[in-house]
């Protein structure tokens, strides 16, 4: 056997002997992952009803366009102007079109990546004679590199991406759905306000009237100055309401207008207050819940980015396995290069594995599963933040339809009272003092009335957001 092909033999043996300890290394390592503390037990627990019973249920879940509900167009076309043009949802949506790209980046860390470098050189040098002497050196090649997962890490880093851009998917939803609420409650409370100015507006030409009555019998000596100065008093108070609700109707019209992308200005008017009526309340269980809540699936989609990410950061410590391939061609001609160049090429494997980092990778994962706690808190808290709104929600609606009940019967007897005090006033048995007070206790039910029918409409509005707004995760 030939110097050459003994000399080869033992290359292969030492190169075959230095791949297996290479390989017994990694396996050695394989088991030094970084330790991952548990997570915490779960304290939730979801209660089987409502504690409040609402009467007159809708048969089926919440409608998506749930704001068609109310029958008002003018409604509908703005929480539909405001979904295509609000500022926030489009922040939001960008931030959704963002992450979207980020999965891809992930992705593009289990693929190979190859990449081409030419670089053509010419140097001036000094032979061994001390004479110069010029070169040229014109050479090509690529190089494609690819890192086996054998341990799951970049497919956890692309889990993790994925669960992120479904989080900010669900936030965006999330946001839309608030928009929408936002907009309706501001839209019926606008109305209210102009059904308040339109009662003021018809009591102050009441009040005007009595003012003038007062003056005239004064004049004559049939009353009081006292009843003339609280007739003109009178006046002047609901006068001065008139300016407040004008000043609130406009500010509430700006409001509405920024929400909808727009200019502060007017806002366009459908149905009346007294015309509209809340949508039967949808029904669902707590358990249904879950699924309904934009902003639930968000935390949960946050808690399983976490958990992909926990894994990744937990694995830096284990081998890494890169296979890298390079080829290419040279040559000291040009035409050389191009007719008969000279083939280069080399293959890499190689393993990897951090040996001593100081506990930099146990504390990282140390601080990553701190996290995922503090996501498993947050969902739990997202979730009873839920139910506690849609208790609310329900109860709102049950104790205000009896606030209503009741409002209407103190209307009723103050309207007698006022017929009674009028009677008795026009045929001389009372002051006016008396009728004036049953005029304010009449107006004060008449604003009570609108303001109750006001709030349950609102209370709808706000129970159909916090029972999702008919969105499910997808």
């Amino acid at each position: 056997m030939t110097w050459r092909a003994m000399c080869g033999r033992r290359c292969r043996h030492a190169s075959m002997r230095g791949m297996a300890a290479a390989v017994a290394v990694a396996l050695a390592l394989a088991g030094c992952a970084a330790t991952v503390a548990p997570p915490p037990a779960s304290t939730l627990q979801v209660p089987a009803a409502w504690r409040t019973a609402v009467q007159q249920q809708g048969s089926g879940p919440v409608a998506q366009q749930w704001w068609q509900s109310f029958g008002d167009p003018a409604l509908t076309a703005l929480v539909d102007t405001a979904l295509q043009n609000n500022g926030d949802l489009r922040v939001a949506r960008g931030r959704v079109a963002q992450y979207r790209a980020l999965i891809g980046v992930a992705q593009a860390g289990q693929k190979p990546t190859v990449s081409v470098d030419s670089t053509p050189t010419r140097a001036r040098q000094l032979a061994y004679n001390g004479v110069p002497y010029v070169t040229n050196v014109y050479q090509a090649e690529f190089q494609a590199s690819y890192e086996i997962d054998a341990w799951g890490r970049l497919a956890a880093l692309t889990d993790a991406a994925t669960a992120t851009y479904q989080a900010e998917q669900a936030n965006a939803d999330a946001v839309a759905l608030s928009i929408a609420a936002t907009v309706a409650s501001g839209y019926l409370n606008l109305r209210g306000l102009d059904a308040q100015l339109e009662l003021t507006e018809a009591t102050l030409k009441l009040r005007e009237e009595s003012a003038k009555l007062a003056k005239r019998q004064f004049d004559v000596g049939y009353s009081s100055r006292l009843e003339w100065l609280q007739a003109q008093a009178e006046y002047q108070t609901t006068a001065e309401t008139v300016p407040q609700l004008k000043r609130q109707i406009f500010e509430q019209e700006n409001a509405l207008s920024i929400l909808t992308g727009g200019n502060p200005g007017p806002v366009a008017r459908g149905t009346a207050l007294a015309d509209l009526q809340p949508p039967p309340v949808p029904e669902g269980l707590p358990s249904e819940l879950l699924r309904r809540r934009p902003d639930i699936a968000r935390a949960e989609y946050n808690l399983v980015a976490l958990n992909a990410n926990l894994q990744a950061t937990r694995d830096q410590l284990l081998p890494s396995f890169r296979l890298t391939a390079v080829g290419g061609v040279q040559n000291l001609q040009w035409h050389d290069l191009l007719n008969a160049p000279t083939a280069l090429w080399h293959l890499t494997a190689a393993v990897a594995a951090p040996v001593f980092d100081a506990g930099r990778v146990q504390s990282q994962t140390d601080s990553v599963a701190a996290q995922r706690d503090q996501s498993i808190y947050a969902y739990e808290s997202a979730v009873r933040t839920a139910f506690s709104e849609t208790e609310n929600g329900l109860g709102a609606i049950v104790r205000l339809r009896e606030q209503a009940i009741q409002n209407d019967a103190r209307r009723a007897t103050a309207a007698e009272t006022l017929r009674i005090a009028h009677n008795r006033y026009r045929n001389g048995y009372a002051s006016y003092l008396e009728e004036l007070d049953a005029q304010r206790t009449l107006y004060s039910a008449d604003v009570g009335r609108l303001q109750l029918k006001t709030r349950i409409l609102v209370a709808s509005v706000d129970l159909y957001r916090v029972m999702g707004g008919g969105w499910t995760k997808p």
